[in-house]
């Protein structure tokens, strides 16, 4: 197994809990269990893995939750998410499983507006059954999903690590796309913090910045930091994490800002040289 694919494999589990990615009996195959009632796919990792892509076998044969005509339908939604996603070199199943709910919330979406005869009493959400989308939200969930750039999961002592860049215009719109990813995203509203910081230029020269420690003390003005360093601009991040039960120390702050920084790498808005000079974010 590559260090790539193992902590890849950390990753997965830790953050949709054990059991999600397993291997089979058989060499570099793996079984996939997405979150939610999915059925489970077969995936081969070949040994260059992620220079070369992962291969989707198909469905599992055993403890398969979905019925048979629906198991097809997520293998093929899955091929497709993997499709969209895969870079080489770059390991792909997180983005790969969130590309597949999307496509998955997407298909219910569509059937739900083509089924008009249920009963109003029915009609039910489990956000506002758990009782976490307030209605201060629902303006957030109405816009657009934001123009995210995830970074790659870091993970030490079984804390994970995710960060999330986009360009924002406004402290109003950098607002509402946190309320939008808290509000849509369970996995990340559950998670143990949501470090938060912006650099936005506004009118006449006025510029506003700010961040959030979300309980986390001193790490939303530490990556606040990092933006000015790297002189970015309209631009926002939030660093997830998953606590793994070990603490981390001051270590945690460096892998806070490690986290930032591939997304702003991936986003094209730093060079990934630390010699070259730091680019600028786009207003």
């Amino acid at each position: 197994m590559s260090e790539e694919l193992r902590d890849e494999l950390e990753a997965i589990n830790s953050i949709y809990g054990d059991g999600c990615l397993v291997p089979s009996d058989d060499a570099n195959i793996y079984v996939l269990q997405p979150p939610g009632e999915s059925s489970s796919l077969r995936i081969e990792f070949p040994p260059t893995y992620p220079a070369v892509p992962p291969v989707v076998l198909g469905t599992n044969s055993t403890g398969d939750r979905g019925k048979r005509g629906d198991a097809a339908r997520e293998f093929s939604l899955f091929c497709q998410a993997l499709s969209a996603v895969y870079e080489p070199g770059t390991v792909c199943l997180f983005d790969a499983i969130e590309e597949l709910t999307r496509l998955l919330e997407s298909e219910a979406s569509d059937e739900n507006q083509d089924q008009d005869t249920t009963p109003e009493n029915e009609v039910h959400t489990s956000a506002a059954a758990e009782n976490v989308v307030h209605a201060h939200d629902t303006h957030a969930l109405e816009i657009p999903e934001p123009p995210w750039i995830l970074s790659d999961p870091f993970i030490e002592q079984k804390s994970v690590f995710i960060a999330r860049c986009a360009h924002v215009s406004s402290t109003e719109e950098a607002e509402v796309f946190v309320q939008h990813l808290l509000a849509s995203d369970k996995k990340v509203r559950t998670a143990t913090h949501n470090i938060t910081a912006w650099r936005i230029k506004g009118p006449n020269n006025t510029t506003f910045q700010d961040c959030n420690d979300d309980g986390e003390t001193a790490a939303g003005g530490r990556l606040l930091h990092l933006m000015q360093l790297m002189d970015l601009w309209n631009v926002m991040v939030i660093v997830t994490r998953w606590y793994g039960g070990h603490k981390l120390g001051p270590r945690r702050f460096a892998l806070i800002n490690q986290t930032a920084r591939d997304a702003f790498v991936k986003a094209g808005l730093v060079s990934e040289n630390p010699n070259k000079k730091k680019s600028t974010g786009k207003g």
